[in-house]
């Protein structure tokens, strides 16, 4: 694909996608050329069916994951909408078959995106990133056995999924509060072909993942939940991992966002 930028350095606006594999790591050496290749098959599958060229959009292989930006001229909504749809029945489809199932975390900005010989850069690239390797997406997947989660920043949710179009509706995602390198951020967090994921029902922690002093585990920092203080009323605050903070058996009577600090929308109807 070619770039303007390129030549004159300077940034443009396009939207970045991050695609990470779940459990690369579980992977032999034997096996994950297959893993690679399926990734590729589903991605260019998806291209093709939402009529976006291969060679419309810029691609990067990273391993256990592609890193990709696309143009503007290119409707977000069409990426985020049919692209969406067509890669999770492809990813659907190909792992009624698989031996191991391949989980795939997607996530998608929009901002300023710098190209030189060797990639692109920036901090739109960075929290693309930052969201597919969020512990959320990676509990989301895990928890859910899904075959795809998707993760979207505030301001993409705000400004392309929040109107709804065809193949999107704002009603099926959900937010949470995430800690990135760059400090916290709001993310929206999508189960293609499923209603919004509940990111506020964690399971205790078992007494094997918490020390005797009552300290939490290595393990548990990493992927479980926390035991939080309570506040002498029963309800018991959970951290999710290092990123999300939930309640157990709590009713919200409206939206909130959860994380590190808990509190409810104060603004006036």
């Amino acid at each position: 694909m070619e770039h303007d930028a390129l030549d004159a350095g300077e940034a443009r606006y396009e939207l970045v996608i991050s695609v990470d594999a779940r459990g690369s790591g579980q992977y032999s050496d034997a096996e994950k050329p297959l893993m690679r290749r399926q990734i590729y098959e589903v991605l260019e599958t998806a291209f093709a069916q939402a009529g976006v060229g291969r060679d419309a959009v810029h691609l990067e292989d990273r391993g256990d994951g592609v890193l990709i930006s696309v143009p503007g001229r290119i409707a977000v909504a069409r990426l985020l909408g049919l692209w969406m749809a067509e890669l999770h029945e492809k990813l659907r489809l190909d792992n009624r078959r698989e031996r191991r199932p391949l989980g795939l975390r997607v996530a998608m900005h929009v901002g300023p995106v710098r190209h030189d010989s060797e990639g692109i850069c920036g901090d739109a690239v960075n929290l693309a990133c930052g969201l597919a390797d969020s512990s959320v997406a990676r509990h989301l997947l895990e928890r859910e056995r899904a075959d795809l989660v998707l993760a979207v920043s505030e301001s993409l949710y705000r400004e392309v999924v929040a109107p709804g179009g065809k193949f999107i509706d704002p009603d099926r995602f959900a937010p949470a509060r995430i800690t990135l390198k760059g400090g916290e951020v709001t993310a929206w967090f999508q189960l293609p072909g499923r209603p919004a994921p509940a990111l506020g029902q964690p399971t205790a922690p078992s007494s094997s993942t918490t020390a005797a002093s009552g300290s939490p585990t290595a393990a548990e920092e990493e992927d479980g939940y926390e035991d939080g203080e309570t506040d002498g009323g029963g309800d018991a605050a959970y951290r999710a991992g290092r990123d999300m903070n939930v309640f157990r058996d709590t009713t919200f009577e409206r939206s909130v966002h959860i994380g590190h600090n808990i509190g409810t929308d104060r603004r006036k109807d």
